[in-house]
């Protein structure tokens, strides 16, 4: 074997092995305790019910007290804060429901083809969030907001798929309006 050769077979077993190391380090877990459910746990963790099944190889929620689940990896804490930030913005004002919904709306948009595959892409993607144009994005976001998110993570894949939202006295779009209405929380009309 050439020392190139030597150099390259190290190489990919040092990557391999840190490839490894980093997957391990993601993925936590959880031993569940009396009165806690998948939703519940998904919200501490900040992961959808669909990904912790998934993760845990589960066809329905039962769980059992003192079962170790493991928590798959979820978006980073920079995204969370983005989002938490965004629904603070677009949802001031509105019910609880209605900020769980607007956070609902990115998620569904990053796994739709029809929108970049990122929550930055999506809350950046041109003119879609009045937040960012007129600057209020960059406003701390309020606990009740940040927990909206914990709550759509958790919740993310069980709803109607909503992909737009908007207030109709303040928006005017025929494309919106003539978009399916999945639900009315508060002032905003959320649609597929």
């Amino acid at each position: 074997m050439s020392f190139k050769n030597m150099i390259i077979s190290a190489l990919a077993i040092v990557i391999s092995l840190g490839i490894t190391a980093q997957v391990h380090a993601s993925g936590q877990t959880h031993t569940v305790k009396e009165g806690e459910s998948l939703y519940k746990i998904g919200v501490q963790y900040g992961v959808s019910v669909v990904d912790l099944k998934e993760a845990n190889d589960k066809e329905n929620n039962m769980i059992m007290t003192g079962e170790t689940l493991t928590i798959p990896a979820t978006i980073t804490a920079s995204e969370k804060d983005l989002l938490a930030r965004l629904v603070e913005a677009e949802a001031k004002g509105e019910p609880y429901s209605g900020k769980v919904a607007v956070a609902a709306v990115v998620l569904n948009r990053v796994d739709s083809d029809l929108f970049p595959d990122s929550i930055h892409g999506v809350i950046y993607d041109g003119y879609q969030f009045s937040p960012v144009l007129n600057g209020t994005i960059n406003q701390p976001a309020s606990e009740e907001s940040k927990h909206a998110v914990e709550e759509a993570l958790a919740y993310h894949g069980l709803g109607h798929g909503s992909l737009f939202f908007y207030n109709p006295d303040k928006a005017d779009s025929s494309y919106l309006e003539s978009r399916e209405v999945t639900t009315i929380i508060g002032d905003h009309v959320f649609s597929r």
